[in-house]
């Protein structure tokens, strides 16, 4: 066994997310990255047939490295510490798939769900099942109660904060993709997309925001397409609600510009392109009013 798996395994979620604030709260944004964390419970690995490496192949690895930088432009981080193999946050909490829980209540399952990508996901990527035979409604209520529903309290916490404080609220939510997902993409400039924006169509914030990112993004030197193969999860049609003035965009980065995907860790170059995600995080963080605007009004 690896000694990174040696580590990984059995680690507990004293808490299931980290949350940074700002020195000086001067953004409205909150950036959020909900499929970073790669907590995994001992009794958890034990029961899968998979190894940690397999568990965590479905995992936005560094995405949280990546925006880091956004306390020092005055914006809050929200971070799953748990891994996405255990809690999707990105799923609703009914989206409970009956192939791996006993007793599920009878509703109508969407493609995601039966494809066991539910709010307890019965597969990580390449469609590994991730364990054998079925646990009880009450074990996965229990994960529920553990991970999901702290961290979308928290979530909804940073987003109303945001929303008192500066009349709106500005929600980034920062993904990865896999290269692989990519090649059925069209290509923009004659090369694959760096950065897919999901705005879900222009129903989760208002098209000065998709333009604005867009602009930032493609500044940076980076291609951009939207809504195609990513449109927005859970979060992104949840939270965006721009006629109450939360604007919501989910941000998809390619992994393999920062990251070996199947080894699982950063490229040498990890550190440069972190410095140019966070070039564009200042840009992020800036966008909408500032406190010292809502001040001097």
């Amino acid at each position: 066994m690896l000694l990174a798996e040696q580590f990984l395994i059995g680690i507990l979620m004293a808490h299931p997310y980290r949350l940074v604030y700002p020195k000086t709260a001067s953004s409205c944004a909150v950036f959020n990255a909900c499929h970073s964390g790669y907590g995994l419970p001992d009794a958890f690995t034990k029961q899968s047939e998979l190894s940690i490496a397999e568990l965590r192949s479905s995992e936005d690895a560094f995405v949280d490295q990546l925006i880091a930088a956004a306390p020092d432009y005055g914006a809050p981080i929200l971070a799953a510490n748990f891994s996405r193999a255990y809690v999707d946050a990105n799923r609703a909490a009914n989206e409970l798939d009956p192939a791996l829980i006993f007793d599920v209540p009878r509703q109508k399952t969407n493609a995601r769900v039966a494809a066991g990508l539910g709010v307890l996901p019965r597969i990580v990527a390449d469609g590994k099942v991730i364990q054998a035979g079925k646990i009880t409604l009450t074990a996965a209520e229990a994960r529920l109660k553990e991970c999901y529903f702290p961290y979308h309290r928290a979530l909804e916490n940073l987003v109303g904060q945001q929303k008192q404080k500066f009349g709106l609220c500005l929600l980034f939510d920062f993904h990865s993709m896999p290269q692989a997902a990519l090649k059925a993409v069209p290509q923009k400039q004659g090369h694959m997309p760096d950065i897919i924006l999901g705005d879900r169509f222009g129903l989760s914030c208002d098209r000065w925001l998709t333009d604005s990112v867009e602009q930032i993004f493609s500044r940076a030197g980076f291609v951009v397409a939207r809504n195609a193969p990513f449109a927005g999860g859970y979060i992104t049609r949840h939270y965006g609600k721009p006629k109450k003035a939360v604007h919501t965009i989910q941000i998809e980065i390619n992994r393999s510009l920062y990251m070996d995907e199947k080894r699982l860790l950063p490229l040498p170059e990890f550190e440069k392109f972190r410095n140019r995600i966070s070039d564009c995080i200042n840009a992020l963080a800036g966008l909408g009013p500032t406190a010292l605007e809502l001040a001097a009004e």
